[in-house]
């Protein structure tokens, strides 16, 4: 739709050929569109039946369409959560109340304890009321408001120029309710997130886009931003790179083992063992299959759009820029199989937050990740840099690798692990050796970058190459941050400029 400022769509038009070719370990199923055909198929145009009761579905009269439902309009004034979340936060104080000290107060009576908890479910909520009343949003300009508080009164106007993340979560009750809980990661530490539950559906995805448009430079108006398919992760590949896995194989072994030995020997001191090795296999492989099922990873010009979750649906947003870097992560048992796990350092996650949304892909293909690589730092192709191995490093698979764009770090024996961070994000660079270094005539050269799971470390250099690597990063990063501008007004910032 074009804008009618400029004359031009709102976002930038893709052109060439979408990343990763269809079919097994590209994207699962073909872009959205009404109209769209591989190349090479042959489409075949039946010839038209006679018009009746028993005509094709397409061929006989369309019904009446019904007006389409209008979208809210989250762009002026104040909006309020959905009137669901105030039963919903009684109900929850309730069963709470109901399962706690219901159960101790039993012995005065069931009528007794009944009676406690509708007048507690009435407390919570007629206060659950009173604070939904005081919670209201709105944009204000390039500005999100919130206030919230019954008691204390908070009122935050925060610049969407300062958004890194938006995240669209939807628990399974929320699901079979149509409601959403909006999280927006903002620059600012622990401090910079804003959670908005719950809303309905369709308000929280016209939020989200309107927040990026903002984000983007342009109107709240402007129509979500179109998507082109790359990557969805089949259920069985997910299902195998799971259980493919050293420690999950071998918990599972002792598991077995145990399980046989208590039963052979009638020996119920074993589930000392069963059951840390139990919850241990339900964190590394039940959790993140529940997790990751039905994962779809999605390219559109406001950034790149995640979908996961069965019990907990979610769909993260990480516009332009926000990735400061990102990290290749490829176990032992899955270079048989050629798939990795892509992790990455987004700016505005921290603490648990940032280990909790630090994974991109969980498991994809080798090429396919470096491909990823190459859309979220443009101009880069990871995959010609030219490393070079540590002369005196433990590991003869540690190296280190230095481009006009990038510096790529590699280390790891059993599990080998690709650390590339671009000059523009880097923070600071530096050089480290401790006595017995020293004494070796070695050094190790560290690229620290926002928090999160990458660490790009080169050790077992030679004191003079990483003197040399050390001032030559220095002068990248400052080169590049120079050239380069930041990811705030994105859109309005690189487009071409009207004549």
């Amino acid at each position: 739709m074009p804008s009618p400022a400029h004359g031009r769509p709102p976002y930038p038009v893709r052109r060439g050929p979408v990343p990763g070719p269809p079919g097994p370990g590209g994207f699962g199923h073909p872009p959205h569109g009404p109209h769209f055909t591989q190349p090479g198929s042959t489409v075949r145009f039946l010839p038209p039946s006679p018009p009746g009761r028993y005509a094709p579905v397409w061929q006989q009269a369309p019904r009446a369409a019904r007006p389409a439902r209008p979208e809210p309009d989250v762009t002026t004034g104040l909006h309020r959560p959905h009137w669901l979340t105030v039963p919903l936060r009684a109900a929850v104080v309730a069963l709470v109340f109901l399962a706690m000290p219901g159960v101790v107060l039993l012995n005065f009576g069931v009528l007794w304890v009944l009676f406690l908890t509708l007048s507690v479910g009435f407390a919570a909520g007629a206060y659950s009321l009173l604070s939904w009343w005081n919670t209201t949003f709105g944009l204000n300009g390039d500005h999100l408001v919130v206030h919230t508080g019954l008691v204390r009164r908070l009122s935050r106007e925060i610049p969407l120029s300062r958004l890194q993340a938006v995240d669209v979560v939807r628990p399974l009750l929320m699901q079979v309710l149509g409601l959403a809980e909006l999280r927006v990661e903002l620059a600012g530490g622990d401090q910079g997130e804003i959670r908005l539950r719950y809303l309905g559906r369709r308000t929280a995805d016209r939020l989200r886009a309107s927040l990026l448009a903002h984000a983007a430079g342009l109107s709240g108006r402007t129509p979500e931003a179109p998507e082109w398919p790359f990557y969805r992760l089949r259920f069985g590949l997910l299902l195998g790179a799971l259980a493919f896995r050293i420690p999950v194989l071998a918990a599972f072994v002792l598991f077995l083992l145990l399980t046989v030995a208590g039963f052979a020997f009638v020996e119920p001191g074993v589930l000392g063992g069963m059951v840390p090795l139990l919850l241990g296999l339900m964190r590394s492989f039940l959790g993140p299959l529940l997790r990751y099922t039905d994962f779809y990873a999605s390219l559109s010009p406001d950034g790149l759009r995640l979908r996961y979750g069965v019990f907990q649906a979610r769909m993260q947003t990480v516009p332009p820029g926000r990735v400061q870097a990102v990290r290749i992560v490829e176990p032992l048992l899955w270079r048989s199989l050629g798939v990795v796990r892509v992790e990455a350092n987004v700016a505005g996650y921290v603490g648990e937050r940032q280990m909790d949304s630090s994974t991109l892909l969980p498991v994809v293909p080798r090429r396919l990740a470096f491909s990823l690589v190459d859309e979220l730092f443009p101009g880069t192709d990871a995959t010609r840099v030219a490393l070079h191995p540590a002369r005196r490093g433990l590991s003869r698979n540690d190296a280190l690798g230095v481009d006009d764009s990038v510096v790529v770090t590699r280390s790891g024996l059993f599990c080998t692990v690709i650390d590339i961070v671009p000059h523009a994000r880097t923070q600071t660079v530096r050089l480290t050796a401790g006595p017995l270094a020293r004494r070796r005539g070695v050094a190790a050269v560290e690229v620290d970058t926002p928090p999160g799971p990458v660490r790009a470390r080169a050790a077992g250099r030679d004191l003079a190459e990483a003197r040399r690597v050390v001032d030559g990063l220095a002068q990248r990063g400052h080169d590049s941050r120079s050239s380069t501008a930041g990811p705030e007004r994105w859109a309005t910032r690189s487009a071409p400029q009207d004549r």
